[in-house]
């Protein structure tokens, strides 16, 4: 079975076989600045996909969240993305590390270095990472955040950070549906409720937490309709990936030079 599938960037569109990239459609919005790991990555002050803060000078996200010839900022400490609040922080990237063996969909994961250290406080945190690979059993709910569409929005973010919960779903099930597309080492994936809502356009990047523990990285959904229960949604696996983060981290990876075009 064979699909083409489209990551949609806000002003931007890419298409290719593979990824589709990831806003909470329906969910509730977040208490404010409960999250305060979370990042929205901009270009040109307008949201494009989520991140994670996993140090002070490191953001987490996903590889097709980059664009080759613009440059990208972070912002830290948000709730409202439509206003500028005192508790936000805007970094610039300093340099992009997607991962070397990122294609489509999969690999789909990138580190952000940013220009300067972020401020730790009660508004902005840093998530941890996940110590041994979490075998969390299927069915189990898990959170999912983000400043992406909701439904009547069209292509426009979220201008408050909203959350859902999604569950884990069995490999074999998300294997079943979505064929050379899954890699179970690489991926996993979660069926989830139409009525409560879940990842759709804008998400991207953004984290999916089960019992507190940083699992996953959204990844990609059915582009056709983010909320056709059919298609479980997919997300980058951090743990299978937490050498490559920790050599990267320490000044071992390559990265990938950007040049903005006017």
């Amino acid at each position: 079975m064979s699909h083409t599938y489209c990551i949609i960037v806000f002003l931007q569109l890419l298409c290719f076989t593979g990824a589709f990239e990831s806003g909470i459609v329906g969910g509730k919005e977040s208490k404010p600045h409960s999250r305060p790991y979370m990042a929205s990555l901009q270009f040109s002050q307008h949201h494009s996909c989520g991140g994670i803060l996993i140090r002070e000078d490191f953001v987490l996200t996903a590889a097709h969240c980059n664009r080759s010839n613009e440059k990208m900022s972070v912002v830290l400490g948000a709730h409202k993305i439509s206003k500028k609040e005192a508790s936000q922080q805007l970094i610039e990237v300093a340099k992009y590390f997607p991962h070397p063996d990122f294609k489509d969909y999969d690999n789909d994961i990138m580190l952000l270095k940013l220009q300067k250290k972020a401020k730790l406080n009660k508004y902005v945190k840093l998530i941890g990472l996940p110590k041994k690979d979490p075998k969390s059993p299927a069915l189990v709910n898990c959170l999912v955040a983000g400043w992406g569409i909701t439904a009547g929005n069209k292509l426009e973010p979220s201008p408050v950070l909203k959350e859902t919960t999604e569950k884990l779903q069995f490999n074999n099930e998300c294997k079943h549906i979505w064929k050379s597309h899954f890699n179970s080492q690489h991926m996993i994936c979660t069926k989830f409720n139409k009525n409560k809502g879940g990842i759709c356009q804008g998400d991207s990047g953004g984290p999916l937490i089960c019992q507190r523990k940083l699992q996953g990285i959204t990844a990609y959904a059915y582009p056709k309709d983010c909320t056709n229960a059919t298609y479980p949604h997919v997300f980058t696996k951090v743990h299978y990936y937490l050498p490559w983060i920790k050599k990267t981290m320490k000044g071992l990876g390559n990265a990938v030079p950007v040049t903005v075009t006017d």
